[in-house]
């Protein structure tokens, strides 16, 4: 444990177990609860206030390793290992299964429903696809030719898809599927894609160890570069601010970069280099510059204008994944032996602002 003075900024509120290693975390749209994932193909939902489970899935021997909840909460995605991406829907506290799109020998790790219509993405090897709610079926398949989907993300207005991989990303409109995507080369393969809260700046995290942003409709990004290895996150604050702060990880390291106001000097880095295992996740706190990172060395390092505020513990074999309650009052984490961990807001935090 490292020696840096810390504050109580969250206390511990909700320690569960599954019997694997955690791969995914995702919370409802209004914070009453949370599902997890594990690697033995379990996916459970936590009651945040009193830590009832709910097992929506048993193991089945095959990982689940992406998990997405629906804008309004209506619905729940998951797939991984088996191909299968599975739909359900609660209908108040009653969780049906709505359809389960098998996808034999295809590995799915990539899914998110957009923001503002009920329409699933997900990786389909060299495609992704985009499955209705409304109608119960898939409205467009996309093919990314270059490689296999190595990321993707919808734009916050939802009217546009973006797909990372090898050597270039393409983005798709939502009124458009059948017209030629937008394309924004990559030096090597762009492994992470992240908009900002309010669309303005796209980025992407590369093999290359480099990172490009690019502002909304500027052809030429910004290159930063001289990372450890690969760029494998990225996440912007979530704080309604001029210019949002983009955060990445590369290895054992976390850098903070911060748009300087003259557009042709680019972004500045800080590195944020306290933790001694491999960083598996990164967020910002919602409505706050407070950066959440969670590594394999046990520490779930809480980050204000660059030093460390907090260490939380309790995976003692390391971190695998995190997620903050969306109005920021909680933070949830995910450990390499099954532990599902929650802590609840203590004090104030302003974050790096």
């Amino acid at each position: 444990m490292p020696s840096t003075k810390t504050r109580t900024l969250f206390k511990p509120l909700l320690h569960q177990t599954l019997s694997d290693y955690v791969t995914a975390i995702a919370w409802s749209p209004d914070g009453a609860w949370l599902v997890a994932s594990s690697a033995a193909g379990e996916v459970v939902q936590y009651d945040a206030n009193t830590g009832e489970t709910t097992v929506l899935q048993q193991a089945q021997g095959a990982s689940v390793d992406a998990l997405a909840i629906s804008a309004d909460g209506a619905f729940l995605a998951a797939g991984g290992q088996s191909g299968t991406v599975w739909i359900g829907r609660w209908d108040g506290s009653t969780f049906t299964r709505v359809t389960a799109l098998a996808h034999p020998r295809t590995w799915i790790d990539r899914l998110q429903w957009n923001p503002c219509h009920p329409e699933l993405a997900f990786s389909l090897g060299r495609y992704a696809q985009v499955w209705d709610a409304a109608t119960q079926s898939v409205i467009t398949t996309l093919n990314f030719e270059a490689s296999s989907v190595l990321d993707l993300v919808w734009h916050p207005q939802g009217d546009r898809l973006s797909i990372g991989g090898n050597q270039t990303i393409k983005t798709w409109r939502r009124q458009a599927w059948d017209d030629d995507p937008m394309e924004q080369e990559i030096g090597g393969a762009s492994e992470a894609i992240a908009w900002s809260l309010e669309g303005a700046y796209l980025a992407s995290g590369n093999n290359d160890r480099s990172v490009l942003v690019w502002a909304n409709d500027n052809p030429y990004p910004w290159r930063m570069q001289g990372f450890p290895g690969k760029v494998r996150q990225l996440a912007w604050s979530m704080a309604k601010t001029a210019t949002p702060l983009l955060a990445s990880i590369s290895g054992e390291g976390v850098v903070v970069w911060t748009k300087d106001p003259d557009a042709s000097v680019g972004w500045h880095p800080q590195m944020l280099d306290q933790h001694q295992g491999i960083v598996r996740a990164i967020a910002f706190q919602p409505r706050s510059l407070l950066l959440a990172s969670a590594a394999d060395d046990g520490w779930l390092c809480l980050w204000r204008k660059g030093r460390l505020t907090q260490i939380l513990q309790g995976a003692p074999g390391g971190f695998s994944c995190l997620a903050w309650h969306p109005q920021g009052g909680a933070i949830a984490a995910g450990g390499s032996r099954g532990e599902v961990l929650m802590w609840t807001e203590a004090t104030q935090g302003k974050g790096f602002g």
